[in-house]
């Protein structure tokens, strides 16, 4: 009879220590990368990478999903004249462009597993793969003035719980913009294309950054026990 009393004591003090800390509603911070121009006039993945910024903010409603809002800095370069393919439409004096991108996205994140230190979600893991897609916006600033554009970005990464309220995330996110100008050229080829991701400039990021929970669920009526 005391084995069963103590066993049931150690099985109730192990649920209890699993799951005795808070759930977080949000996450905010910022991080940095590597960002690449891939267009008409860079076609390579790597090519003229560049450093880049973002600001990130995350809803989490459960350990599974979340909304990510960012908006991040991307300068964009590429060079004319290592291009083998002729342009009709390009100056032969053209040689090369240096422009900036303000990226304002919305994403859905998908974890392959439940995220979180273990012990405030039973199953939950520090390291967790994820997909993530949604939609967004491109402010690009060129020498023929402003084009703003809608995005669609996709991507992959990874997150690791630090500490309980401390994440490092990394992300390689591809955004398909539907302008063919963020590189204040348009339509090198001088051929007309249908579609809306069609012929049109896109740009990568290949990111990390370091987030903060905020905004402690209620531990006895919101926490996910499941």
């Amino acid at each position: 009879m005391r084995i069963w009393i103590l066993t049931i004591l150690l099985l109730a003090a192990h649920v209890t220590m699993a799951q005795d800390e808070p759930e977080y509603k949000m996450e905010i911070g910022a991080g940095t990368g590597l960002a690449s121009y891939q267009g008409d006039l860079n076609g390579s993945l790597t090519a003229n990478m560049q450093p880049m910024a973002v600001v990130s903010a995350r809803l989490k409603p459960n350990p599974r999903m979340a909304w990510a809002l960012e908006i991040g800095y991307i300068p964009i370069k590429g060079k004319y004249d290592r291009q083998s393919t002729y342009y009709p439409m390009l100056s032969s004096t053209q040689e090369s462009f240096s422009n900036s991108v303000v990226d304002i996205g919305g994403r859905y994140e998908y974890n392959f597993w439940p995220y979180g230190t273990g012990r405030e979600y039973k199953g939950a893991k520090r390291l967790v793969p994820y997909i993530t897609g949604g939609i967004g916006l491109t402010i690009a600033s060129t020498v023929g003035g402003s084009v703003i554009a809608t995005n669609l970005p996709l991507g992959a990464g990874i997150k690791y719980k630090i500490a309980p309220r401390l994440n490092l995330n990394a992300a390689w996110i591809m955004h398909f913009t539907t302008s063919d100008n963020i590189d204040g050229v348009y339509d090198p080829y001088g051929i007309k294309s249908s579609g809306i991701f069609k012929n049109k400039d896109s740009y990568s990021m290949l990111q990390i950054a370091l987030t903060y929970d905020i905004w402690a669920k209620c531990r006895t009526c919101h926490n996910d026990d499941f």
